[in-house]
């Protein structure tokens, strides 16, 4: 028989010095962490020793906090925590964690109960769904993907971190790495689109800004948990909670890859997803949990539960029952048990009988255990539980400052005809109209539970803020989100005769995107449309701002207006950060992270996508028996990476330094970008490949690289990049990253979509 505490001292010592170099650990020499790492083991053993198997569960048990609850509309269970009970539970030892209660005062109330009335004195772990900022509210994490920046990303992760760390909290559930390709999903909102490479950088970025730079003892750092591992967004039909079915090479090429970037970078929680992977829910899927996780990626966190899956592995037909359930998903590798408390209810009685051996029981509170001692909780159990110091972190004006900044780097320029952007801050009169106008139901967007209400700036708080004249801005609603609005339409069309122009805040509510909230067709409501025409047909010139947690089909007057912009759900500041943008106080930035379709039947949609043996030309409006739909291009009607800014950007030939990439060498990529207009721009240059000839097929086009250049007016620049064979790899039949010498095509480019090719060729495999 395995000794599994031998295999877990090994593999934790093993990976001690490795995290020590990155501050995601502990911020001390490698021999210093072993040391560290050892001393924390041999207490933590020594507490295993002393405990009862119902203690042992008890660690393993994660209960809603009922003590700090706020109701959320979150959970289909939220609020069924009796106070009471729970804390019999502390006091006996029969949990051991606790999620969304934040508040710094109660923490230390209840932190005190397991510290002081338990019987081994072991704190509690506090977590929460700390997804795109606690008081403070940043941009939803798909919104903030838009800006393709990484430091960004840390920065506001980072700021969630202190708010969260000075609030009784410990871990947050965060950040979503699903790479999400079809936008039928509604948790497409929580992560960073359809690109792989963006999905593993912004993990990291992401992972960095929760756990800091001092490591996880720092009183500022959350304990980052990827999620949904794995595969979760690829549910059949975009619809949620759905079967998914994969080959081995697609698992690997795209979905897994944000999750080991993630625990490269100092994660040491995850959680499971709710679907079934080729008919195994991947909470009891031992593959996933073991074989991968533990055995390949060498992860010693601990694995968490999404919200009751252990248990519904008896829906998917997978378990008998709550027993059988628990049995499965703890022998996959599952660590802890969210809510269902199958874990307490049911493990004592699964070693009692032989079904689980006690080895892997201690393996999983080790796990655990292990994570607090990480944290600093046996030396420090009341982090975080300092409520002067959550007065002056939570919710601060540098905060606000950086949500600002954030809400006007993720806002995306689709279309300016004619320049209407940007508007005149005096001397013209605009009508604002539509659901948006002056809503603030809708900017903080899905996943806000603790957002301060009073914070939140409306567009049209944020535009009569950014004119000279607050007068010169008129607002109608016109109609609601789903619902026509009796004399709506009627009001907005006087509202546009009356003004030089219109603004129209059109799209999706909050309730719209996120969890359990996918559509059939991800268009704008129908009332929307129809006050959309009703107002174009007054001819006056039209601004399309999209409330939006997802790609969306754009048609009729919303598609046909002359400028059009993606404004996501912005968070607290986003009246401010679109007027900005409006009124030309900055120039736009953002890049989609997702491709927007023609129509929504092309979904699930990804600019990587296959060309097929039969590729279409998509230049040609109408042709037969190759990949396209009778209705559309195999194209999308705005691409990955697309987004204009305020300047004339052109991009020059593509040109490398030698033909020929050496199979160990590299090749600088470069091209000449020129801002040819009249203001400073930020340009994302994006360098995508395609291999022509390989072992499996490839897609069309792979992002490998971008950079963000800024551009005076009238300057012109050379972008360089360094190309080396690993960027140009797959992931073979073999499950291992593999690459044919041969001819590659290599773009500079805007986006998805755009630019000349250069060709390179990589050379033959050396020793």
């Amino acid at each position: 028989m395995i000794d599994v505490r031998a295999t877990d001292r090994r593999s934790i010592l093993a990976v001690a010095a490795g995290l020590a170099t990155f501050g995601a650990a502990m911020v001390v020499a490698p021999r210093g962490a072993e040391a560290k790492q050892a001393a924390d083991l041999d207490r933590v053993d020594a507490l295993i020793a002393r405990m009862t198997i119902q203690e042992k569960a008890g660690q393993l048990n994660l209960l809603g906090d009922p003590f700090r609850f706020r109701p959320m509309n979150v959970n289909p269970l939220d609020g069924q925590g009796d106070p009471a009970r729970v804390t019999r539970m502390i006091r006996e030892g029969t949990v051991g964690n606790l999620f969304n209660g934040v508040g710094a005062e109660a923490g230390r109330r209840i932190q005190r109960i397991a510290v002081e009335e338990s019987r081994l004195g072991i704190p509690l772990l506090f977590a929460a769904d700390i997804i795109h900022g606690l008081k403070t509210v940043f941009p939803v994490p798909l919104a903030e993907a838009a800006a393709f920046d990484a430091d960004l990303a840390r920065r506001t992760a980072r700021a969630a971190a202190l708010e969260g760390a000075a609030s009784g909290i410990h871990q947050t559930y965060a950040p979503m790495v699903d790479v999400a390709r079809d936008q039928r999903w509604g948790r497409g909102v929580e992560g960073a689109g359809e690109d792989v490479l963006l999905n593993e950088i912004l993990a990291v970025a992401r992972v960095q800004g929760f756990q800091g730079e001092r490591g996880l003892a720092d009183r500022d750092a959350l304990l980052a948990t990827p999620k949904h591992f794995a595969a979760y967004s690829a549910g059949l039909a975009g619809m949620e909670y759905n079967s998914t079915d994969m080959s081995e090479a697609t698992l690997r090429g795209t979905f897994l890859p944000p999750f080991q970037a993630a625990f490269e970078a100092g994660a040491l929680s995850v959680m499971t997803a709710f679907n079934d992977l080729n008919g195994v829910p991947a909470s009891g899927n031992p593959y996933l949990l073991t074989e991968i996780l533990r055995d390949e990626w060498n992860f010693t966190g601990f694995v968490v539960s999404d919200y009751t899956a252990e248990q519904e592995l008896i829906a998917h037909g997978f378990a008998v029952d709550g027993r059988d359930a628990a049995r499965i998903a703890l022998m996959a590798g599952m660590d802890m048990s969210m809510v269902s408390g199958l874990f307490l209810e049911h493990i004592p009685d699964l070693v009692e009988k032989g079904d689980v051996p006690m080895a892997r029981v201690d393996q999983a509170v080790r796990r655990v255990l292990m994570t607090k001692a990480a944290l600093g909780l046996f030396d420090d159990p009341y982090r975080g539980c300092d409520p002067e110091r959550e007065r002056l972190v939570v919710g601060s004006r540098e905060h606000r400052d950086l949500a600002r900044e954030a809400a006007v780097k993720s806002i995306v320029l689709l279309k300016n005809e004619g320049d209407l952007l940007p508007l005149k801050t005096e001397g013209q009169k605009i009508a604002l109209i539509g659901p948006f106008a002056d809503d603030v139901e809708n900017v903080f967007g899905p996943w806000t539970i603790w957002g301060d209400d009073n914070s939140r700036v409306s567009l049209e708080t944020g535009f009569r803020a950014a004119m000279t004249n607050p007068q010169d801005l008129s607002v109608a609603r016109g109609s609601d989100v789903e619902e026509a609005l009796a004399g709506g339409i009627d009001d907005a069309v006087q509202a546009a005769l009356a003004a030089d122009v219109v603004v129209l805040a059109l799209g999706e509510s909050s309730r719209m995107s996120g969890e359990a909230q996918s559509r059939t067709e991800i268009d704008i409501p129908a009332p929307q449309r129809a006050l959309a025409e009703a107002v174009a047909a007054t001819g006056k010139p039209i601004v399309v701002l999209l409330r939006n947690g997802r790609a969306m089909e754009l048609s009729g007057a919303v598609k046909d207006a002359p400028a059009i912009v993606v404004t996501w759900f912005l968070g607290g500041e986003m009246g401010n950060g679109v007027a900005d943008i409006v009124f030309g106080k900055a120039s736009p930035s953002g890049r989609l992270p997702v491709s927007f379709p023609h129509r929504s039947g092309q979904q699930p949609y990804s600019y990587d996508h296959k060309v097929t043996g039969r590729p279409a030309n998509n230049a040609l409006a109408t042709q037969e028996y190759v990949a396209r739909y009778r209705e559309t291009t195999n194209t999308a009607l705005y691409p990955f990476g697309h987004g204009l800014t305020y300047g004339t950007v052109s991009y020059g030939d593509v040109t490398l330094s030698e033909p020929t990439l050496d199979w160990t060498g590299e090749v600088e990529v470069s091209v000449e970008v020129t801002n040819a207009g009249e203001r400073e721009v930020v340009e994302t240059v994006q360098l995508y490949i395609r291999d022509r000839v390989a072992d499996l097929t490839q897609p069309g086009r792979r992002l490998r690289d971008f950079r963000k250049v800024e551009l005076a007016a009238g300057e012109t620049k050379t972008v360089a990049f360094t190309l080396r064979r690993e960027q140009l790899e797959y992931i073979g039949a073999d499950a291992r990253p593999t690459v044919q010498p041969g001819v590659f095509d290599i773009w500079l480019t805007s986006s998805a979509q755009a630019g000349q090719s250069a060709l390179l060729t990589l050379g033959p495999r050396t020793a």
